[in-house]
């Protein structure tokens, strides 16, 4: 049976591996539009419109490079770790939420439980980290719990 870890931890592969695969879609169907602009077009009308493509391109090059680091922070998430301090890699169970500190992929639910996949970024996660069990931390205002760290 695999572990809560590990199951998260896939389930946030799979959000990259989706979020990927869609931006490759996107950049394919701008290479194809590139191609179809070079053929059809001429003058200023051409330059623009290259220059869109082109513009849309490296945004969504960006995005891919800020999925591919995401990835990198997956791989070096120690599943067998269990130190009882949040940190990256962590799974926090608080009085309010459940937490796994990783890549902001948002919810997740695993074994009928709701956790939120968030960066060591997030300020919810600072907030958190450095704690251990039955220490209380203070986001927007309000003193949480931690009931459980994994």
């Amino acid at each position: 049976m695999e572990t809560l870890k590990q199951e998260l931890l896939k389930k946030c592969e799979h959000f990259i591996q989706q979020k990927t695969a869609a931006l490759q879609n996107a950049m394919q169907g701008l290479k194809q539009d590139l191609e179809n602009e070079s053929k059809s077009s001429a003058g200023d009308k051409f330059e623009t419109g290259r220059e869109m493509i082109n513009i849309e391109w490296n945004k969504l090059s960006n995005q891919l490079q800020q999925y591919e680091q995401m990835q990198s922070v997956l791989k070096r998430i120690n599943v067998q770790a269990d130190s009882g301090i949040a940190k990256a890699g962590s799974i926090i169970f608080t009085e309010n939420a459940n937490y796994f500190i990783s890549i902001p992929a948002g919810e997740i639910i695993v074994q009928d439980t709701r956790f939120y996949a968030i960066g060591s970024k997030a300020p919810v996660a600072i907030a958190m980290l450095g704690k251990t069990e039955n220490d209380s931390y203070t986001f927007n205002q309000q003193n949480v719990l931690i009931k459980k760290i994994i």
